[in-house]
C-alpha cells in the first residue's frame, strides 16, 4: 500500500479538517489576501504570517499535479526533482510526483549551483520544481539543465527561463489519476547529507515510506488530536517521515519557517501543538534563552504540548537533564536513523526508557539491529563495533553507484559506519562515526565521549571534537568549542575542566570558534578537518 492511500483516506474522512499550516514569523503582511484554495491571513502586531490547506484541497492539489505530469508524458521510473524551502506547496508537489507514479527527488536547499546541477545529472532528473530563493542559482546553470529536463517555477513571479507551476496545474483536474502503485515500484531518491564526501542517491521503493510512517506513528503514538510542529527542512527525510505520522493519523502538522527560541514557543502555543521535534542547537537555544529570562515559559500557553524528541545527531545528556527541569511533564524520545534507512526510527529510545538518556535506544518498531567487527562477526556486549541495521525501510542502493552500495549493503544489512555499543539491557550507545575515529598513537580514541563530556561544561554552547594532523601521534584531538553568548571561557579553564578525563582523552588543542551543522543538525566534521587540519598542519611544521 503507498503512502498517497492515506491522503485520499484524509481527503474522504476529514475533508475540511486542516491538514497543514504554514507559519513565517519574519514575515510581514499588510494586507488581506485571498486565493481560490488558500487563505493568506493578515497578522496582528503578535500573529505571524499564516497559511493553511485541509485534507481536501491537498489532495485534489496533489492529484492535479499528478494529470499534468501525466499529460507530459511523465510515467512511472522518471524522476522529478524539488528544490524548495518549506512551504504549504511543498507536500502537494511531492504527492503528486508519487501518484504519477514517478520517483520524487528532494534536493538540498544548501547547493551550490554547481552541486544542484550535480546531483541533478546523478538523478537523471526529468523535471525540477524550484521556488523563488533559487532563482540565482538556477540561473547560473540553467543552459545545462535544460539540456535534459524541463525547469518549473513555485512562486509569484515566474522567471523567463521556467514555467509557472500555478498556470499549468490549474485547469487540470483534481480527481485521482489512479495509477497503479505497488510497494515494489521505486518512490523516491534522497541524497546523503554529505558529512562523509559528495552527496550519493539514495534509492528506496515505496515499501520503505510506508514503512517509514508506520513506524513513526507507532513510536509517537500520534493520534487524531496530535499537532505536530515540523522545523526541520522537508528535503531530508527526517522531517518528512516525522510528518507521516500526523499522515497516518489525519492530524494537524505546522510547518515553521524559523528557529528563534519565542518563534517556536509561539508556534506551538498559538497553533496547540502536542509534538515538536527539535535539533540539539534548537533545544540548546531554547534553554539558554529561559536561563537568560530573554523569554518565558508563562509567556505561552503550553500545557498540551506533551513530547519532544530529538535526532540527527547524539545528544548530550545534560541538555535532556536540563530540558526535563523546564518541562518536566514532557515525554522525551531519542530517534537514530539515517537516510539510507528512510531517516529516522530504526532505533529509538522510547518515551518510556528516559532514565537511559544518552544511549540511541533499542532495535525500532519492524527493525533489526547488530554490532560487527571489522571481519563481520557480531561483537561482545559492551564492546564496540559498527552498527548494521535490517529493515523494510532499507534503501535499494546509491542509484548509480554499485560500488558504494556494495560496501553498505551485505545480505540485507546496512552498515551504517556508526561506532557503537549494547549495554546489558540491550541499549545501543553511538560511540562516533566510523569515519571519525581518531586514531591517535596508535589509540582509537571517539569524539562524541569527549564532546558529551565537554557539554557539561556550563559556558559551552557546542562542541565538535575532530582529528588534527600530527608528525609524532598521526592524529591528535582538537576541540573546536562555541561559548555561550554572554559567557567567556578560556584554554586554561577548558584544560582544567579535562582533568577530570583520562589523560588520553584530554584534547590536545583548543580552538574558540563557532561550530558548523548542516541543515539536518550534524556537525559537519569533514569542513571542520579541511578548515583546521591544515592550519595546524602549518602551525606544527613551523615549529621544526
Amino acid at each position: 500500500m503507498p503512502v498517497t492511500e492515506y491522503l485520499e483516506r484524509n481527503a474522504k474522512l476529514y475533508p475540511d479538517e486542516v491538514a497543514l499550516v504554514e507559519l513565517n514569523p519574519e514575515q510581514q503582511e499588510t494586507a488581506r489576501v485571498t486565493w481560490k484554495e488558500y487563505e493568506l491571513i493578515q497578522p496582528t502586531d503578535t500573529q505571524a504570517y499564516r497559511r493553511e490547506i485541509t485534507w481536501k484541497v491537498f489532495d485534489e492539489k496533489a492529484n492535479r499535479l499528478a494529470n499534468m505530469l501525466i499529460s507530459r508524458g511523465i510515467k512511472k521510473g522518471n524522476k522529478i526533482g524539488i528544490l524548495m524551502m518549506n512551504c504549504l506547496e511543498w507536500l502537494p508537489i511531492y504527492f503528486g510526483i508519487l501518484k504519477a507514479g514517478a520517483i520524487a527527488v528532494p534536493l538540498n536547499f544548501r547547493y551550490t549551483s554547481d552541486e544542484i546541477l550535480y546531483c541533478s545529472n546523478l538523478a537523471e532528473l526529468d523535471i525540477l520544481f524550484f521556488g523563488p530563493e533559487f532563482i540565482g542559482r538556477i540561473e547560473n546553470i540553467e543552459a545545462q539543465l535544460q539540456k535534459n529536463r524541463v525547469l518549473i517555477f513555485v512562486g509569484d513571479t515566474c522567471p523567463t527561463f521556467a514555467e509557472d507551476y500555478r498556470s499549468l496545474t490549474a485547469d487540470y483536474s483534481g480527481t485521482s489519476p489512479n495509477v497503479e502503485i505497488s510497494d515494489d515500484d521505486y518512490g523516491a531518491i534522497y541524497f546523503s547529507s554529505g558529512t562523509t564526501g559528495f552527496p550519493k542517491a539514495i534509492l528506496h521503493k515505496h515499501r520503505s515510506l510506508m514503512h517509514a510512517a508506520a513506524v513513526e506513528q507507532k513510536h509517537h503514538s500520534t493520534g487524531r488530536d496530535d499537532c505536530f510542529l515540523c522545523i526541520p527542512p522537508l528535503y531530508h527525510t527526517g522531517a518528512k517521515m516525522h510528518w507521516m505520522g500526523s499522515l497516518v493519523a489525519g492530524s494537524k502538522a505546522v510547518l515553521l519557517k524559523g528557529t528563534k527560541p519565542q518563534y517556536i514557543l509561539q508556534a506551538a502555543s498559538d497553533e496547540h501543538c502536542t509534538i515538536v521535534w527539535l535539533l540539539v542547537p534548537w533545544a540548546q537555544d531554547i534553554l539558554d534563552a529561559l536561563d537568560r529570562g530573554d523569554v518565558k515559559l508563562s509567556d505561552y500557553k503550553l500545557d498540551q504540548w506533551r513530547l519532544m524528541h530529538i535526532g540527527a545527531q547524539p545528544v548530550p545528556k545534560s541538555l535532556i537533564k536540563r530540558w526535563l527541569e523546564y518541562f518536566p511533564k514532557h515525554q522525551y524520545d531519542t530517534n537514530y536513523g539515517l537516510s539510507e534507512s528512510i531517516g529516522p526510527g530504526c532505533v529509538h529510545l522510547g518515551v518510556e526508557n528516559v532514565h537511559k538518556v544518552g544511549a540511541i535506544g533499542l532495535p525500532g518498531y519492524g527493525w533489526e539491529c547488530k554490532i560487527i567487527d571489522e571481519k563481520g562477526e557480531i561483537v561482545k556486549q559492551g564492546e564496540v563495533g559498527e552498527l548494521c541495521v535490517k529493515g523494510d525501510g532499507v534503501m535499494v542502493c546509491y542509484y548509480n553507484n554499485e560500488e558504494a552500495t556494495n560496501e553498505v549493503l551485505k545480505d540485507g544489512w546496512l552498515l551504517t559506519g556508526d561506532m557503537g555499543r549494547q549495554d546489558e539491557d540491550g541499549f545501543i550507545y553511538l560511540v562516533d562515526r566510523k569515519k571519525d575515529v581518531i586514531v591517535c598513537g596508535g589509540e582509537n580514541l571517539y569524539p562524541v565521549e569527549i564532546e558529551d563530556f565537554l557539554m557539561k561544561n556550563d559556558a559551552i554552547k557546542d562542541v565538535a571534537v575532530i582529528g588534527l594532523p600530527d608528525k609524532r601521534l598521526g592524529e591528535i584531538e582538537g576541540a573546536i568549542i562555541e561559548v555561550k553568548e554572554g559567557m567567556t571561557l578560556t584554554e586554561d579553564e577548558v584544560n582544567e575542566f579535562c582533568l577530570q578525563l583520562p589523560r588520553y582523552k584530554r584534547p590536545r588543542k583548543i580552538i574558540f570558534a563557532p561550530v558548523l551543522r548542516n541543515a539536518t543538525g550534524k556537525i559537519e566534521k569533514p569542513k571542520l578537518r579541511r578548515l583546521y587540519g591544515q592550519e595546524h598542519l602549518v602551525d606544527f611544521e613551523n615549529q621544526d
